[in-house]
């Protein structure tokens, strides 16, 4: 659930509401009784530390020995073939210049 910002218009008393986003703003100062309105903030926004944050790293015990054998079993990679070349000639798409001599 956000944490809401409100400001008082009357006595400018800033306050905080931990509240669900489908609640109704709050309206009236809890000090005074004003109207109030509310505060856009930057908020905290996510913050990650460390190495990294992958969907591999909470995976079993198992899962990971079966990743790393295939990683390791497919780590060769598959012989290299020529490109298919769909046209016979590659001058054949460009029409030719007339030379200047």
């Amino acid at each position: 659930m956000p944490t809401y910002s409100y400001r008082c218009q009357a006595c400018k008393h800033e306050f905080e509401e931990f509240q669900k986003i489908t609640d109704l703003p709050v309206k009236e100062c809890p000090k005074c009784g004003g109207l109030v309105m509310r505060i856009i903030t930057g908020g905290a926004g996510l913050i990650f530390k460390g190495a990294g944050f992958y969907i591999t790293d909470n995976r079993s015990s198992a899962y990971k020995k079966a990743a790393s054998s295939e990683s390791t079993s497919s780590s060769t990679p598959p012989p290299s073939t020529p490109p298919a070349s769909t046209s016979s000639s590659p001058s054949s798409d460009k029409p030719s210049k007339p030379s200047k001599d």
